[in-house]
């Protein structure tokens, strides 16, 4: 386990509009804004198409990650994360997973990291910065090549 007392920095309250493109908008917000750190503890959402990880496919390695996805549509959101910058990149990479519920199919849900997605009617999340320590993904060889949350 990791872990590390984190300094609350600027707390934002951030509304995207019907047929934004989510990650597109999220960047943008966190360029403007200068946001590198931080962790978004909820937000609903209601988007038109979604990619989230998933297969139907069997599994060969049923402990390794799925790296393929899944098409949805019209579907409502609720969701939360993490925001953590690469230096030598110089972006943000978020890393949020969602429940989604198919409106047209009594709401049946799925629940999965989330790759893509366009938002229809209103997206409304909150994202709190993390002014202290810096968050850092660094992949792990040794599981997968993961990319694990460390602090500073």
């Amino acid at each position: 386990m990791r872990s590390h007392e984190l300094t609350l920095g600027r707390s934002f309250g951030v509304a995207f509009d019907h047929g934004d493109d989510f990650f597109t908008e999220l960047a943008a917000f966190c360029d403007q804004r200068q946001v590198r750190h931080a962790y978004i503890p909820s937000f609903i959402a209601g988007f038109s198409e979604v990619d989230i990880v998933g297969t139907c496919d069997k599994l060969q390695d049923p402990q390794a990650p799925v790296w393929s996805k899944v098409h949805l549509a019209n579907v409502e959101a609720f969701g939360g994360g993490t925001l953590a910058y690469d230096e030598a990149g110089g972006k943000v990479h978020p890393h949020i997973h969602v429940s989604v519920g198919r409106k047209e199919h009594s709401a049946a849900g799925y629940t999965s990291h989330l790759l893509n997605a366009r938002v229809q009617f209103l997206t409304e999340m909150l994202i709190i910065e993390i002014a202290q320590p810096a968050l850092i993904r660094r992949r792990n060889a040794n599981l997968y090549d993961v990319p694990q949350l460390h602090f500073g």
